[in-house]
């Protein structure tokens, strides 16, 4: 028995419209103005970008944390940072 999945159709002007779209969120596709990158090159900058975007998160996290351990726990600040958190 052969299984077959169903695909979505795409057309390529759906795809190029994502493709500027994604271009558009990038900072250094934004630094480059109008100009275009290969969509290769657009792709692997965007992998970048996500992967430097949760090594920040985790960064943060962890400053975060390191903030908490040091506070009152009772403390105005720690409830609001609580707050900010939910």
């Amino acid at each position: 028995m052969s299984s077959r999945r169903s695909r979505a159709s795409v057309s390529e002007e759906e795809i190029n419209e994502l493709i500027a779209r994604l271009q558009t969120l990038l900072p250094s596709a934004r630094r480059r103005g109008g100009s275009h990158a290969s969509t290769t090159k657009l792709l692997k900058e965007t992998c970048s970008y996500i992967k430097s975007l949760h090594r920040e998160v985790d960064d943060l996290s962890d400053r975060l944390s390191d903030l908490m351990a040091t506070m009152d726990h009772n403390s105005p600040a720690a409830e609001i940072i609580r707050s900010l958190l939910r």
